[in-house]
């Protein structure tokens, strides 16, 4: 099967120079080395607008959108929210993520904050990736012949997750093809 994928950086600080984007150097890597055709990929800032355009966009081209970033506890973190709202779905709050967060936190003698708990919320229907780096899961989507994956842009916990249960999950849902560069 011939799939391709959509790679959607999330950040302002990607869009000004002041973070260099290499995750999606690696995951375009990564989906390449299992059969997947990257079509294209795009950095855009933390904007509601932006994240809906690039989700519409990039499953006119591909099969599957891959978002890093916007996952984080601060304002400007809007990825998880805005994905809810386009597909109509509710947060609901992922008990195994929750005590999952309220340990690294116990563990580091950090308070536990509301906006740290507020990590656990996911939309619902999606797919957990328990993410054992860092404190924001990430998401996964099967929509209609079509997948949406939202990944931490923390760049050792993206790779974590693409390594663990993206990858993983792409080969166990697909027959893919070899890629020829």
């Amino acid at each position: 099967m011939n799939l391709t994928a959509t790679i959607i950086t999330i950040g302002d600080e990607l869009l000004i120079g002041q973070t260099i984007d290499t995750n999606s150097a690696y995951i375009g890597q990564k989906l390449g080395d299992i059969g997947i055709k990257i079509r294209r990929r795009v950095a855009i800032g933390d904007d509601k607008d932006e994240i809906i355009a690039a989700i519409n966009e990039g499953f006119q081209l591909s099969n599957i959108v891959i978002f890093t970033g916007g996952l984080g506890p601060t304002k400007d973190d809007i990825t998880k929210k805005t994905i809810a709202q386009f597909l109509g779905l509710k947060l609901v709050r992922d008990e195994p993520t929750y005590h999952q967060v309220k340990a690294f936190f116990e563990s580091r003698n950090r308070p536990f904050l509301d906006v740290n708990k507020a990590q656990a919320d996911v939309p619902e229907n999606c797919i957990v990736l328990k993410n054992e780096r860092g404190t924001a899961p990430g998401m996964w989507f099967d929509l209609d012949k079509k997948i949406l994956i939202s990944l931490p842009g923390v760049p050792f916990e993206m790779k974590y997750l693409i390594d663990r249960e993206v990858q993983p999950r792409l080969k166990a849902k697909f027959d893919l093809d070899h890629l020829y560069h």
